[in-house]
C-alpha cells in the first residue's frame, strides 16, 4: 500500500515539476534566469480561479474534452509502473489499454478542436491526426520489442524485462527503442523539435492551436494533463535507459526521482541546442521512430 500510495502521489504531483526544470534549463542555456522551477503550479492555481469564456458555437465536447483527457492520461500512468515497483493496475493486455487511453485523450482534444469551428483550430487538429498516424506506429513497435523479451503482455512485467541480456542483438534492440521512444516522447508532447509550446503563431503551430479557444479551468486541466503524459511516456523511459534496482525501497524511489529530473533536464537540453523542424519535415522524424523501433524488434525475431 505504501508504494501504491507513493505512486499516486508522486502521478498527481510531481509532473509540474518536470515542466518547470526543462524551462529552467532551456533559461540557463539562454543566459536567462528564466521562471521559477514551481511557475506550472502557480499558473495552474492561477487559472482555477479564472472564470471561463465558452463560445455559443461549443456543445458538451468542447467542455467535456479536458476532463475526459486528463482522466484517460492518469489512467494510463495508474497501468505503468514507477522505478522497480509494480504498477496499481496490471493485467494481461494492459499495454493496448495503456495506448489507447493516450489515444483518447488525443481524440477529444482534436474534437473539442473541431467543435469551435474555428479553421486554425481545425488546421491544428488535421496536423495532430496526421503525425499520430506515424508516432503510434512506433508506440507498438518499442511494446512489441519488450514484450518478447520479457515474455509477457503485462505492462508491468514488460517494463521490469531486465537488461542483463545474453545475447548482443537484444541490447542492440534496447539501444534502438530507446532511441525511438525519446523521439516519440518529444512528438507526443509537442517538444522541439517537432512542435513548440510557447509559440503563438497559428501558421506553425500544432498542439497549441487546439487549445486557443480554451481558458480558466479547462486550460488548466489540457495544462496539468499534459505535464502528466510527460510525466508517463518519461517514466516508459527510463525503464530503457536506467532499469536500477538498489532493494531499498526508499532508495529506489529517491533514484527515480532523480532520474525524472534527469530526463526532464536532457528535454530542455534537445531544445535549447535544436531548432524546430519545418512541418514537412516532421513525417521523416517520425517515421525514423518507427524504424528505429522496428529493426529493433526485427533483431530479436531474426
Amino acid at each position: 500500500m505504501f508504494n501504491i500510495f507513493i505512486h499516486l502521489v508522486l502521478l498527481l504531483v510531481m509532473p509540474p515539476l518536470l515542466l518547470g526544470v526543462i524551462n529552467k534549463t532551456k533559461a540557463l542555456f539562454a543566459g536567462r534566469k528564466g521562471p521559477p522551477v514551481l511557475q506550472l503550479y502557480f499558473d495552474l492555481i492561477k487559472l482555477a480561479r479564472k472564470g471561463v469564456v465558452i463560445s455559443q458555437t461549443t456543445t458538451w465536447i468542447f467542455v467535456g474534452a479536458p476532463v475526459i483527457t486528463l482522466v484517460g492520461i492518469v489512467m494510463a500512468g495508474f497501468l505503468v509502473p514507477l522505478g522497480p515497483f509494480h504498477a496499481p493496475v496490471a493485467f494481461t493486455g494492459d499495454l493496448i489499454l495503456f495506448a489507447y487511453l493516450l489515444a483518447i485523450g488525443r481524440f477529444f482534444t482534436t474534437a473539442a478542436a473541431l467543435d469551435t469551428g474555428s479553421a486554425f483550430e481545425g488546421m491544428g487538429a488535421a496536423r495532430e491526426v496526421t503525425f499520430a498516424c506515424l508516432s503510434e506506429p512506433a508506440l507498438f513497435f518499442a511494446l512489441l520489442v519488450l514484450a518478447k523479451m520479457s515474455g509477457s503482455l503485462v505492462l508491468s512485467d514488460l517494463l521490469h524485462a531486465p537488461l542483463a541480456v545474453g545475447s548482443q542483438g537484444a541490447a542492440a534492440s534496447l539501444v534502438l527503442v530507446a532511441i525511438g521512444m525519446f523521439i516519440l516522447l518529444l512528438a507526443e508532447n509537442s517538444r522541439i523539435p517537432v512542435d513548440d509550446p510557447n509559440t503563438h503563431l497559428e501558421l506553425t503551430m500544432i498542439h497549441e492551436v487546439m487549445v486557443l479557444d480554451h481558458s480558466g479551468p479547462l486550460l488548466g486541466l489540457i495544462l496539468y494533463g499534459a505535464s502528466i503524459k510527460l510525466f508517463v511516456l518519461s517514466a516508459v523511459l527510463l525503464h530503457i535507459l536506467f532499469p536500477f534496482q538498489s532493494g531499498s525501497v526508499p532508495l529506489d524511489w529517491g533514484l527515480f526521482i532523480v532520474e525524472m529530473l534527469v530526463v526532464a533536464v536532457g528535454v530542455g537540453v534537445v531544445e535549447s541546442v535544436m531548432a524546430r523542424l519545418q512541418m514537412r519535415h516532421v513525417p521523416y522524424l517520425l517515421v525514423a521512430a518507427i524504424l528505429f523501433c522496428a529493426f529493433g524488434f526485427v533483431l530479436l525475431v531474426r
